[in-house]
């Protein structure tokens, strides 16, 4: 929210300076994110005088310049080179004198010099309005009133307006601070209750209202009451739509808006001043004389303000006349029925539009306007009248025409105060602090409540209907605090508190251990968005996958059902921008649909590699991401969990190459492969990635069945054997390993596969390989016996299971 210091100050009955207001603002929960000086024009005009041209000569070396003699107050006039093609003797202008640093609309900054041009000195620039900021116009110099004296400053003359410009935070239950007025009404609040006076804030009232007895032009009627619970409007004729006054285009420009016409810079000026939105239509093209609330048929074409036709929703609450949509309620204005310049009747609107409604309607057709923000926070609902009536005195005294109407007030269902009863007990347990009555009573009234009850103990309130989020006793502690500063809340010496126990704080440890591995492997963590494009998947893929209603574009429309799409994304844009070696993990959320309705999400942990793992050196070459450094870097990951007794094996996939999986019984725990070609392609990668994805949800629950356990370090020798043999070339070293830890060695430590052979020599579809053994006991040291004898046995099996030729 945009707040102008100049703009509430007129609300304050009280000067309050900017730096004490950014303290009080942030200090009653309106969250000062940025304060900031605003100028009309950048620069302020500074340096710049009002100059009189006394003589104007032909330059004697350029046929398109001017020598000038130019009268700036000062003892001597000024030479200057002007290449403007009106400058003539006698005219007032604006000089930049040789220090003056003139700010350009377009194009940076410059300090005039003094210059030589064309071999003439020149000691300064007569300024045309674009070059110091003041309008667009390159046409020539800006030529002045002949009133004006020679000297004068130039921003005496043009006035422009400075201001100090607050960001507020706001949070989405305070609707109530979404105007200047609202925020001067908090300040108001806080400077009585701390400044010990009674202080309240200027109300932009409507004064000089009188009441018309004729009923306008219009009809109004609301046949959807529950999305539009009150309207209000009335009709003012022979307006005359034309540029704002300098004032009202002033305080637009404060806050980020563009003037367009007085009739929506008023609109534009009442909303932000009392958070109320309006919207003003021609009178002359509500067809039929009528304004109708209501929705209209599914797919019904609409056009808006931005020539764009939409296809409406049943849902859709519609400002319609006798034949068709003209407005989309409280979101915004229909092509035909807006105010343009040949408008001279208008229908002004102020109505109340139930939040819900407008908010999926805006979100439905992506306006996200600063009407539809207001209206689905909530508005006042007590305040359509009084708002409409001062915006109609305001177009009266700036455009023009009568007030042609009585105002039509449509609310059928007067909606009663919510009432709230607080107990001092309570405000003491909650604030931790001790209020007199009084004290409350005095805060809570400066903020619009109405006190019902005043008990010894109790005080029960009446809430304003400008507090929407008004509805329980805490919500009442909240606002006293604020008032009284949240700045302000006692910090006891002492404080007790019952510690939580964190459910599944498990799962964390074993995320931070997994992400500290790897980091220690050299990858770096990389977090991507869940919603991802949908084009990525085909249409069978899309079914099981849950599709975003309200996208915010083409290209996030889709949760994504796994990480590895998003994974993709940041090789590309890593590769894109010559960083080509990539060991990347993520831990994310992957979404699916398991039927109409109902759907699952499951934590993921993904790896990603490519390029080279480890950097040449002068003593050894750099080595390239493959397969087996993937598939080791998740075995040794789920190893590090305490889960040893997977298996692999081989599972053909879509989207990969020389893809295995990892099991523990029957659950996957793992899957790992290199990506296609066809798959690099759709992100213009060109070098080999190797992607791994781990379901963290089930390693999580395994790891937590897992006891660690200590082991003394063995005091007795391990010993080595190895085999080689020729196994079929198909047989994978799975099954190798399988066969071995079958026959349940209790003293068998490890086997590993250190190397593999093929070559026709060996036989058609054969290979040779060779397996390292490692014996211990914990208790003796092995004699050659035992050892010779657990090795015949490995290899008789070996032999007899795996039809394996075991080589002397």
């Amino acid at each position: 929210m945009t707040i102008s210091y100049n703009w509430i100050s007129e609300y304050l009955p009280v000067t309050v300076d900017p730096e004490r207001l950014s303290r009080i603002l942030t200090s009653i929960g309106l969250e000062v994110e940025s304060m900031e000086q605003y100028e009309e024009v950048k620069g302020g005009l500074a340096g710049l005088v009002i100059g009189e041209v006394l003589e104007v000569e032909k330059h004697p070396n350029a046929d398109k310049l001017r020598l000038t003699k130019v009268n700036i107050g000062g003892a001597e006039p000024l030479h200057i080179v002007c290449g403007a093609p009106n400058v003539a003797a006698g005219q007032k202008v604006v000089v930049a004198p040789i220090g003056t640093t003139i700010y350009p609309l377009k194009g940076d900054p410059m300090t005039m010099k003094l210059a030589k041009i064309r071999s003439v000195e020149s000691q300064g620039m007569i300024c045309a309005e674009d070059e110091i900021g003041l309008g667009e116009s390159h046409n020539g110099i800006l030529v002045l009133p002949a009133t004006l004296v020679p000297g004068t400053p130039a921003s005496a003359y043009f006035k422009p307006a400075k201001d100090i410009i607050y960001e507020i935070g706001l949070t989405p239950n305070r609707m109530d601070a979404m105007s200047h007025w609202g925020v001067a009404r908090d300040v108001s609040a806080y400077l009585s209750h701390h400044d010990k006076k009674d202080i309240k804030p200027r109300f932009p009232n409507a004064n000089g209202w009188k009441n018309e007895t004729e009923a306008g032009p219009i009809k109004v009627k609301v046949e959807n009451e529950k999305a539009c619970p009150r309207y209000s409007g009335i009709c003012l004729s022979g307006v005359t739509v034309q540029a704002s006054p300098e004032w009202l285009q002033q305080k637009l420009k404060a806050i980020g808006l563009r003037p367009l016409n007085n009739i929506v810079d008023i609109t534009n000026f009442i909303q932000h001043e009392t958070g109320q939105p309006l919207h003003a239509f021609d009178a002359d093209q509500l067809r039929g004389g009528q304004v109708i609330v209501k929705n209209l048929a599914e797919n019904t074409p609409f056009i808006t303000l931005d020539e764009k036709e939409r296809k409406l929703s049943a849902d859709d609450l519609m400002i319609c006349d006798a034949e068709g949509g003209v407005c989309i309620a409280g979101v915004f204005g229909g092509l035909h029925s807006g105010v343009s310049d040949a408008t001279k009747n208008i229908f002004l609107e102020s109505a109340f539009f139930d939040g819900v409604t407008i908010r999926k309607t805006s979100f439905r057709h992506g306006l996200r306007t600063d009407a539809a923000t207001r209206f689905e926070k909530g508005t006042d609902i007590s305040a359509t009248v009084s708002v409409l009536k001062r915006a109609a005195l305001l177009i009266k005294e700036i455009a023009g025409g009568e007030i042609s109407s009585s105002i039509t007030d449509i609310y059928p269902h007067p909606k009663a105060k919510t009432e709230v009863g607080l107990k001092y007990h309570y405000l003491k347990k909650l604030s931790g602090k001790n209020y007199h009555p009084d004290a409350v009573k005095n805060i809570l009234t400066s903020l619009g409540f109405e006190v019902i009850k005043d008990g010894v103990d109790e005080l029960r309130v009446a809430v304003p209907f400008h507090k929407t989020d008004i509805s329980l006793p805490a919500d009442l502690v909240e606002e006293i605090l604020r008032i009284d500063g949240l700045d302000n809340v006692d910090i006891p010496d002492m404080i007790t508190i019952t510690p939580s126990v964190e459910e599944q704080g498990d799962k964390q440890v074993y995320k931070e251990k997994a992400a500290q591995y790897l980091t220690g492997l050299g990858f770096n963590e990389i977090m991507t968005n869940s919603i991802t494009n949908a084009a990525y998947y085909t249409e069978e893929e899309q079914a099981g996958m849950v599709k975003m209603m309200n996208s915010l574009s083409a290209g996030l429309n889709i949760l994504r059902p796994s990480l590895f799409e998003t994974a993709l994304e940041v090789v590309a844009h890593n590769l894109n921008h010559k960083n080509n070696a990539l060991k990347l993990f993520e831990f994310g959320k992957a979404y699916a649909q398991v039927a109409p309705g109902k759907y699952t999400e499951t934590d993921q942990l993904c790896l990603v590699i490519s390029g080279a793992v480890t950097p040449a050196q002068w003593k050894q070459q750099s080595m390239a991401a493959d397969f087996y450094y993937t598939k080791g870097a998740v075995e040794q990951l789920l190893r590090l969990l305490g889960i040893s007794d997977f298996t692999t094996e081989t599972v053909e996939v879509p989207k990969m190459d020389a893809h295995i999986v990892f099991r523990q019984n029957s659950r996957i725990l793992a899957g790992a492969g290199e990506v296609k070609k066809q798959g690099l392609e759709k992100f213009g990668i060109k070098q080999p990635v190797f992607y791994a994805g781990l379901n963290w949800t089930v390693l999580a629950e395994a790891a937590s069945k897992h006891t660690p356990a200590i082991t003394e370090i063995p005091r007795y020798p391990a010993v080595q054997r190895d085999i080689a043999m020729i196994i079929p070339r198909e047989l994978a070293w799975e099954s190798v390993k399988q066969t071995v830890e079958g026959i349940r060695l209790s003293k068998l430590r490890d086997l590993r596969l250190f190397d593999i052979f093929e070559s026709d020599k060996l036989g058609a579809g054969k290979k040779s390989v060779a397996v390292n053994f490692t014996f211990q006991d914990q208790e003796k040291t092995l004699t050659d016996k035992e050892i010779d004898g657990w090795m015949n046995k490995i290899m008789q099996t070996l032999e007899k299971e795996l039809q394996a030729e075991i080589r002397k």
